[in-house]
């Protein structure tokens, strides 16, 4: 059987083998004589405050018992949360996500220690330690899953958000996991997860769900804000610090969706209606700061999107009134869909907009810096935009003839259509680089290919047949 050493029998062999005195070692750790001494004899555990000075004064790395501290204090013995609460913390700020992984392993068989652990996780969460959150939340819902729990919902919730990144198949999984467990969220939370659901099927052009999210979410946001002003002050104030945003937004924002929807199918006219629906909030009853924040956004949203959907519908006439409107934008996030439109009319309807494009090229040379946000939307809609973006200016400037900005568009949407692992932009930048490869110069076409055999190899490693590409 494999003796398993401990930290006490390191400290001993240290403490002989430098000649130094429980007292000396104490001065050097920044610990009394006695803490040592019970430490070494065993009479005495250790808290991880003292196993990090201990550590320090051994002239070792920051965790390098954080092992042995596992075996010697958590795994052997009965799970003392006052020991490992401080312990998680600690590894969460080293960066030591495969010890905190052991922890929850090691304890995680009793669901007595999920409440606890799902407070820590929540906690780290706050702190912005995302990684170490997501081990904890996993931990919590495996023990739970054969309870229908609220807590085992908010888990999976937590892990849907934290798990969305760049690739889109990826992030399809993880929406068909949370979307089971919305139901047993409270009735607050299941705002959110529908929005974010909702925004995280609208980046993968998923227009059904999309819509079916939005209508779920105007149906309970109405009822809420109908209890909300039911009740008392103090009651709607509790409700109102769960949620990202006012209470109305969730049933204004849904029509919003429904009109992304319909613009997708290419339906502008209800489109408008919807948008006529969200542009008229006089029913809103709250007047704070933050209402009025975004009510102001609801009437630039409303002003935008009128005129693009009567853009896309046909009427050019709107284009010259549209282009001041984005002039006098203030530049955020929203600028790409903007002038994306002005792309989407451009192609559609053959209209030259050299001079838009020359006036807002400051602003199209800012767009491969993607925001950083934990706003579901910011993550996933914008990038979605950028692909699709580079691909329209790509097809603008090819059909026109200029082709070196024709193809260095085109590659910067491959490589975001690639990165986000958007297949249908991916294949549509190649359908329009064979329609115009004889004018590509060789660099570009060499360029082209090796990205192509990069996207390749990569799917070739993932089905596991990496031996046949030798």
């Amino acid at each position: 059987m494999k003796h398993t050493p401990t930290i006490r029998a390191e400290l001993d062999r240290y403490l002989q083998q430098e000649g130094l005195s429980m007292t000396e070692f104490g001065h050097i750790a920044g610990m009394n004589r006695g803490a040592v001494s019970a430490i070494v004899s065993g009479n005495k555990s250790m808290s991880i405050n003292q196993l990090d000075l201990i550590t320090e004064a051994m002239g070792l790395p920051e965790g390098h018992f954080y092992d042995l501290f596992i075996e010697n204090f958590i795994i052997d013995h009965p799970p003392n949360m006052r020991r490992i609460e401080p312990f998680l913390f600690r590894c969460a700020e080293l960066g030591k996500l495969d010890a905190i992984h052991r922890v929850v392993g090691a304890i995680m068989d009793n669901l007595l220690y999920s409440p606890k652990l799902f407070e820590i996780a929540e906690e780290l969460l706050s702190q912005g330690r995302n990684e170490a959150a997501l081990l904890l939340y996993e931990g919590v819902a495996e023990t739970e899953r054969y309870q229908h729990s609220e807590r085992l919902a908010v888990c999976q919730y937590r892990i849907f958000t934290i798990q969305v990144g760049d690739d889109q198949t990826q992030n399809l999984h993880a929406a068909a996991i949370l979307e089971a467990y919305v139901e047993r969220l409270n009735e607050i939370d299941q705002l959110d997860a529908l929005k974010d659901l909702a925004n995280l099927y609208r980046s993968l052009n998923k227009w059904n769900k999309v819509d079916e999210m939005a209508r779920k979410m105007r149906e309970k946001a109405e009822i809420q804000y109908t209890i909300k002003h039911q009740q008392k002050k103090r009651e709607c104030d509790e409700l109102a610090k769960k949620l990202s945003r006012p209470m109305f937004v969730y049933i204004t924002y849904a029509d919003l969706l429904c009109a992304s929807v319909c613009e997708a199918q290419g339906d502008y006219q209800q489109a408008l209606e919807y948008t006529y629906a969200y542009t008229d909030l006089d029913w809103v009853l709250e007047t704070d700061e933050d209402t009025l924040y975004w009510l102001n956004l609801y009437k630039d949203w409303a002003q935008c999107n009128s005129y693009i959907y009567k853009l896309l519908s046909g009427d050019t006439s709107v284009l010259p009134d549209y282009v001041e409107y984005i002039a006098k934008s203030k530049v955020d996030k929203e600028m790409v869909t903007k002038i994306l439109n002005v792309l989407l009319a451009a192609n559609q309807f053959s209209i030259d907009v050299d001079d838009i494009l020359k006036r807002f090229e400051t602003i199209i040379a800012t767009f491969s810096q993607q925001p950083s946000s934990d706003d579901m939307y910011t993550r996933q809609v914008i990038p979605e935009q950028y692909a699709r973006f580079g691909y329209e200016l790509a097809y603008y400037y090819l059909y026109r003839g200029s082709y070196g900005d024709g193809f260095k568009h085109l590659m910067y949407a491959m490589v975001k259509s690639h990165i986000i692992n958007n297949e249908t932009y991916f294949i549509n930048c190649m359908g329009l680089f064979v329609k115009f490869r004889t004018h590509a110069v060789p660099e570009f076409k060499e360029e082209f290919l090796n990205l192509i055999e990069k996207v390749w190899l990569n799917n070739v490693e993932k089905s596991g047949n990496a031996d046949r590409c030798e």
